[in-house]
């Protein structure tokens, strides 16, 4: 994936404070009396789980503020317990009310994918990798798949530039599965083909590129694709794939599960911000 720098950081969290603060700034803040006085503040977790997206929270803090000091109490990808302190801001009170919810939006949605992938994480056996997809939420996609490591899980490819993905649709419009497969190789990319019966993985079996995608089968046939495969292929599973199933799939020995819920479904991690 694409790593975060500084740059991205400050011009996405830059756009959301603009989102909250045009036309006319933070109205209510500006009418407190002691708004230019410094304080301190924490933020607190109302909810055990995987923090992430500490930076992004900083920042938001920072663009409003630069007399702003932020210390944070656990790192990214660290597991928290319920009523912990996550970070404590010095600044001006105007600084803090100003920049809390737009900070907050970003820790909450974070640590909420960490939390959930590894919930997936947990539950799978190790040598089986789970992996986000390109279900994400527009412009976010950086900070999501970020968030999916920071849990333990891994990156699907970034874009459609990075790999080449043989999907259903592709194999739709293309006269052969076959021949689609043979153009895709000669591209000298990572080739990554969907396969959804026992039919079509025939038609692939002996042709030389990296992983087939088992989508939407039962276990039963996935296990006897996966004996057909005899490790020749890497493997991926994917389709309606949830917590309740997700060692079921793993145990068949497949290498990866691609999960579009851990960033399309993920719920907003729990955080309070009060002051001190």
């Amino acid at each position: 994936m694409q790593k975060l720098n500084q740059f991205y950081i400050k011009s996405v969290v830059r756009k959301a404070l603009e989102e909250d603060l045009r036309p006319r700034g933070d109205i209510t803040t500006n009418i407190i009396s002691t708004k230019n006085k410094i304080i301190k503040a924490r933020i607190i977790a109302k909810q055990d789980g995987v923090i992430a997206g500490l930076e992004f929270c900083k920042t938001a803090f920072k663009l409003i503020g630069r007399e702003t000091s932020f210390t944070k109490k656990v790192s990214d990808g660290r597991k928290i317990k319920k009523n912990k302190v996550i970070a404590i801001i010095k600044a001006k009170t105007k600084t803090i009310l100003t920049a809390e919810r737009t900070a907050l939006n970003f820790l909450n949605h974070a640590s909420g994918i960490a939390t959930l992938t590894n919930k997936f994480v947990k539950k799978t056996s190790k040598k089986t990798k789970i992996c986000c997809t390109r279900k994400t939420t527009p412009n976010l996609r950086q900070l999501e798949k970020y968030a999916v490591k920071k849990g333990g899980g891994f990156n699907h490819r970034y874009n459609l530039s990075d790999e080449i993905l043989i999907k259903d649709n592709h194999i739709s419009a293309e006269n052969s599965l076959k021949n689609l497969v043979k153009k895709a190789v000669k591209t000298k990319k990572i080739v990554t083909v969907e396969i959804e019966s026992l039919k079509q993985l025939n038609q692939v079996l002996g042709l030389k590129f990296k992983r087939i995608l088992f989508d939407n089968m039962n276990t039963k046939q996935l296990r006897k694709c996966l004996k057909i495969c005899k490790n020749k292929y890497e493997t991926e599973y994917s389709g309606n794939t949830e917590l309740k199933n997700i060692k079921k799939i793993s145990n068949t020995g497949i290498n990866r599960i691609s999960v579009g819920a851990i960033t399309h479904s993920a719920k907003s991690f729990d955080t309070s911000l009060l002051f001190n």
